[in-house]
């Protein structure tokens, strides 16, 4: 009889991980993209209109209906078609996380999917 609540505890904790991972899925894309050299915000992953604004996000980095991005740091770069910026201030290229500065450097995603530093 334990045993049987044991498993049915189980099941149920499972269950229910299962149902709320779409959810954090979901929030997990809200941001701002560049596509077709127009900055878009996007919700759920979805395109859900043009930025028309200057957003800060979490971690302090700005991001300009331009594509600009001032980080808290104050360094500049630009976003490129494709990349994506989360709420919390990741940057997103084609799905995949990549680095926004290391050492004051740009680093940007080549075709090939290997980094290589900007100048």
């Amino acid at each position: 009889m334990i045993r049987d609540r044991i498993v049915t505890t189980i099941a149920v904790a499972l269950l229910s991980v299962g149902f709320l991972a779409p959810v954090v899925g979901a929030a997990d894309t809200d941001g701002v993209m560049m596509k077709d050299g127009k900055m878009m915000m996007m919700k759920g992953g979805k395109a859900s209109g043009p930025m028309d604004k200057e957003m800060t996000m979490s971690d302090g980095t700005k991001v300009k209906p331009d594509g600009s991005i001032m980080m808290k740091d104050g360094k500049m770069m630009m976003m490129k078609n494709g990349q994506m910026m989360m709420m919390d201030g990741k940057m997103m290229d084609t799905g995949k996380a990549m680095e926004k500065m290391d050492s004051g450097k740009a680093m940007e995603k080549m075709d090939s999917g290997k980094a290589m530093e900007k100048k």
